[in-house]
């Protein structure tokens, strides 16, 4: 059948892949901007969301982070975070998200004077108030910044661990990878080992495959951010893989999650177009694999946006986007038994209901032959 726009943001949804400060609103921005006295680089909504999607455009990571810049200079004050934390999960229930881990860091929030605690804090404070009026589940990633002192990810990773119990599910190492690889920040992902939590890296986005080796066996990644380079370890004849390196089979094998961002690799250069993007070949050769928005803001992409562009792509029906989702929220920074009340209690019921109402047959498992 034909998956509606309707159909596809009703779907429950799981967003692991979601940067806080890539996600204002526009209008957001400029009502902010105003009260603190922030030069924008243009000044009506409409020009200013050119503006960012625009910027955004320019395949190469570096200058597509320089729109944070704009971002980050309204979220300095208390106030401001929370309600930008608020008004993601009230977008994102409108796109049909269940759960979302939102990714952000304390570092770039301390320019009014807010300590690392008070930030964080502020931000918990509008997710929670965004939990209780639109029913999105959340939790927090905190990230450490390749290009900075790795003493300050350090920093994170100890503020990470000591909010664990209010809403900071993992912790995360963020920015540009050429030039900053993660093993120069080894003091904090021990001691996120040693605490047993979770970890996620940023890597394989703007540099090879050896960034993502780096991110698995030094630094003890649980799941990997973006890993487009991955393909870099398939061997292709023609547009089939017809082999897997070490490496690719360590992520396969492992079921190491990846978190796809489709249309932000292809602005970032991490991929060329969605045709070369290697999500088919990860797909079919079932590495689990979860689709994210990155930085809804810049890329002008909503989850409902990407499994459009996924289906439509890829060709993927409504099971396939099920698995998706089921597969993302199994691969979620969650305690266990939470993970599982999100799937049993939100995604599979909701997927049942749409199979109900449009007539979807229901999925049935392939038969193994033994």
């Amino acid at each position: 059948m034909d998956l509606t726009p309707d159909i596809l943001r009703r779907m429950p949804k799981v967003l692991l892949h979601d940067h806080l400060d890539g996600g204002l609103r526009p209008a957001t921005v400029i009502e902010l901007a105003e009260d603190y006295g922030v030069d924008l680089p243009a000044a009506g909504e409409a020009e200013l969301r050119t503006w960012f999607h625009e910027g955004a455009k320019v395949g190469n990571l570096s200058q597509y982070l320089e729109a944070f810049s704009i971002t980050i200079s309204v979220m300095q004050r208390a106030d401001a975070l929370t309600r930008v934390a608020e008004e993601m999960l009230e977008d994102l229930a409108h796109d049909g998200v269940a759960y979302v881990e939102t990714r952000f860091s304390p570092l770039f929030h301390k320019k009014a004077g807010l300590k690392h605690h008070e930030v964080l804090e502020a931000v918990l404070r509008g997710l929670e108030r965004g939990r209780e009026k639109f029913g999105v589940r959340w939790g927090v990633i905190l990230c450490g910044m390749r290009s900075m002192d790795p003493m300050t990810s350090l920093q994170m990773a100890e503020l990470a661990v000591s909010y664990r119990d209010r809403g900071v599910v993992g912790f995360d190492l963020a920015g540009d990878e050429l030039g900053h690889p993660p093993k120069h920040h080894l003091d904090a992902f021990h001691l996120i080992q040693r605490e047993n939590f979770n970890i996620t890296i940023h890597a394989g986005e703007a540099f090879g495959k050896e960034s993502i080796w780096q991110a698995l066996q030094y630094c003890g990644a649980h799941r990997i951010g973006h890993g487009t380079r991955l393909q870099e370890d398939l061997f292709l004849e023609g547009e089939a893989v017809v082999g897997i390196g070490s490496l690719a089979g360590y992520v396969l094998d492992k079921r190491i999650p990846l978190e796809i961002c489709l249309t932000s690799n292809l602005h970032t250069g991490a991929a060329a177009s969605y045709a070369t993007h290697p999500f088919r070949h990860f797909f079919d050769k079932r590495f689990r694999v979860t689709l994210n928005t990155d930085n809804r803001l810049m890329s002008d992409v909503t989850m409902t946006s990407e499994y459009e562009a996924a289906a439509r792509e890829y060709r993927l029906d409504f099971t396939d986007l099920e698995k998706i989702s089921i597969n993302s929220m199994k691969s979620s920074f969650l305690p266990y038994n939470q993970r599982l009340s999100v799937i049993y209690d939100v995604l599979k019921p909701g997927y049942t209901r749409l199979r109900d109402e449009f007539g979807i047959a229901p999925h049935t498992p392939p038969v193994i032959l033994h």
